[in-house]
């Protein structure tokens, strides 16, 4: 691929100058022209209202070198896959890349494309291996210390460019902390459409477009969103809400090894901090216990982190306790907080909304604890105990401790 200036066309308004970000463009004599450091990312050609910059393919021969076609082929793809973002910290995946995997492999197959993972960071390769057995055919690994952790730019700027090239039919990312900020900035580079937290995907027979669907005016429809122009088709999922894929220790697959030159982002990372325990993502967690306005009060979460530490879980909340400010957002559970599918789930004080329900009723094990017995919450309840939270939580702890000692 070539970047090309069609100087007849040029008007020297220097949107591309503004667009390049490697500053590998100048304006000399109202005449845009193209430095030594262009990578040739091709983010300036969708700039310029002139149309005055274009990309070109190099003419080949038939007898092309071996990279040479298969530079071509992957230019001239249509289907480049469905590609899945795999989110991941000091060399751990994050659990919604499985579940990505496991949905990207059926529409995959519905569309008859290969499902790719796209892994960055540094000294990750073991993780690509990973995302191999759990069905990932192709993963595009940058592994590069720039990339050690996080950051939108970077990222955004590397993934962006790989998509450029590789033409991914869809790209799907987790609805986390991280998916959110970087799939938009994605999104706007590619100038395409994104539809945020989708909890349902499918391909459509006859057209073949994703059908992305989501929660909309606050949880009381189901929206289903297409992209029917632009390309890929991106969406975040909400995590724990599709179903993991399997691992198999025979699947095999091809690790891409890809270098680029990474943009230093404009924010400098200083430095980490790892949480503790009882701030631990409630989306990774078996166990969770979550509290309501039943509580009362923000000092009563006490008993509910106590309950959690003994069962070795973490703390969630509604959003009425959250939005109370008796706990932070990070512990909210619901429509507009977390999706969590643990093993247990136990709701103190909680009545159910149906934007509360939907955030947890996928939980294997659901445990209620109210005193009104006509509590939405109980319908869905795997044991319903109709009383004050106040006073059961301290007997379930008294019962733990002396099971301990």
């Amino acid at each position: 691929m070539s970047v090309e200036i069609i100087s007849s066309n040029c008007t020297g308004c220097k949107a591309c100058v503004l667009a390049c970000p490697y500053n590998a463009i100048e304006i000399r004599d109202g005449i845009a022209y193209l430095l030594d450091n262009c990578v040739l990312c091709g983010a300036c050609v969708g700039e310029c209202p002139s149309e005055a910059i274009v990309v070109t393919d190099p003419v080949r021969s038939s007898k092309g070198s071996e990279a040479e076609e298969e530079e071509s082929e992957s230019h001239d793809r249509q289907g480049g896959g469905v590609w899945i973002f795999v989110e991941q910290r000091n060399g751990k995946p994050a659990g919604v890349a499985y579940e990505l995997l496991g949905e990207g492999e059926k529409l995959a197959s519905d569309l008859g494309e290969e499902l790719c993972a796209v892994l960055l960071g540094y000294d990750v390769e073991h993780v690509a291996e990973e995302m191999m057995k759990y069905g990932a055919s192709k993963v595009y690994l940058v592994d590069d210390p720039a990339l050690d952790n996080f950051q939108d730019e970077p990222y955004a700027q590397v993934i962006a460019e790989l998509v450029m090239e590789y033409r991914p039919s869809v790209f799907l990312f987790g609805a986390t902390t991280v998916g959110r900020s970087l799939a938009p900035r994605i999104a706007v580079k590619l100038k395409t459409g994104l539809t945020a937290d989708c909890t349902g995907l499918a391909i459509d027979k006859e057209t073949k477009l994703l059908l992305q669907t989501r929660p909309a005016f606050g949880g009381n429809i189901m929206a289903t969103i297409v992209c029917p122009e632009k390309r890929p088709q991106m969406a975040t999922v909400r995590p724990k809400v599709m179903k993991t894929s399997t691992r198999d220790e025979a699947r095999t697959g091809k690790i891409v090894k890809l270098s680029r030159e990474i943009m230093p982002p404009r924010a400098r990372l200083l430095e980490t901090h790892q949480t503790s325990g009882q701030q631990s993502n409630i989306q990774e967690a078996d166990i969770v216990v979550s509290g309501g306005r039943g509580l009362g009060k923000p000092e009563n979460f006490a008993l509910l982190e106590e309950l959690a530490q003994l069962l070795g879980g973490a703390v969630g909340a509604s959003r009425a306790a959250v939005d109370a400010g008796w706990i932070p957002y990070a512990h909210q559970v619901g429509q507009t907080g977390k999706t969590v599918r643990p093993k247990l789930y136990v709701a103190c004080g909680i009545s159910g909304a149906v934007q509360h329900l939907a955030g947890m009723s996928s939980s294997n094990v659901i445990v209620a604890i109210n005193k009104d017995p006509n509590a939405p919450i109980f319908s869905i309840a795997t044991y319903g105990i109709i009383g004050d939270a106040l006073e059961i939580i301290p007997a379930l702890i008294t019962e733990l401790k002396r099971d301990l000692l």
